[in-house]
């Protein structure tokens, strides 16, 4: 029998959250917390958005304390803008594609028909929510340990600073050193409910006839997204 759409993911197999597990480098006592972290609230009461809220915490705490030793002649405003960039949507939602969570995240038939398994902001607050049940699972020692896991492919230098500024600012100066017009910022879509939305905006750069999608979950941080994906296709034009 064929499940119903909404049941695609309703329990992923032993095998697959073994699997998980592995990746992530850690075996939970209590398998019912890492299941709940993969929960959105489409599908589920008993959904991840307590955990999300928990781990979003421990992330931030975690990647302080990781770049307060790897950087600890910078000042506290420029650890600040590089903890923001390794924690951003965009940097945990490429974590959560590595470590496979769209074929494990349980959303309901409306998120699935919508695409929801794919969609950063959901993919990210399961991340998160799996940074959270590790947390309550086995302690700050493990959620640490799983944090730096994670970022290890991450080179941390006191260079990150520079590169952790503003990506709309990063942009316009990039643009205006190269005699070139700003760019221009257009909402492409809004997906989810009103108390939850994703927006989907267009960052256009006419003279060069590019044009790259951010999402994010306000239109300013889907800019900010657009805007860091510009960048680097700029330069790599202006390279070639």
């Amino acid at each position: 029998m064929i499940a119903p759409a909404g049941h695609l993911s309703a329990v992923a197999s032993t095998g697959a959250l073994n699997a998980l597990q592995g990746r992530l480098g850690y075996r939970f006592a209590r398998h019912g917390l890492l299941q709940q972290a993969l929960t959105h609230r489409s599908f589920s009461a008993d959904h991840n958005e307590r955990l999300e809220f928990l781990g979003d915490s421990v992330l931030n705490l975690a990647v302080a304390h990781m770049l307060y030793e790897a950087l600890g002649s910078l000042p506290e405003g420029d650890l600040s803008r590089v903890r923001a960039q390794l924690v951003r949507q965009d940097s945990l939602h490429r974590l959560a594609l590595g470590l496979g969570l769209p074929e494990l995240v349980r959303l309901g038939e409306g998120e699935l028909r919508s695409g929801g398994q794919g969609r950063p902001s959901i993919l990210a607050d399961a991340l998160e929510a799996v940074i959270g049940a590790v947390y309550l699972d086995g302690g700050f020692g493990a959620a640490d340990t799983l944090v730096r896991r994670l970022f290890d492919q991450v080179k941390i230098s006191p260079a990150m600073s520079a590169a952790a500024k503003d990506a709309k600012t990063a942009l316009q100066e990039w643009l205006q050193g190269h005699k070139m017009s700003l760019p221009q910022y257009e909402v492409v879509r809004v997906l989810g409910a009103a108390h939850r939305q994703t927006f989907e905006v267009a960052c256009i750069v006419a003279e060069k006839q590019l044009r790259e999608v951010g999402q994010g979950a306000s239109r300013r941080a889907a800019e900010q997204a657009a805007a860091a994906a510009m960048l680097p296709a700029l330069q790599s034009l202006s390279d070639s």
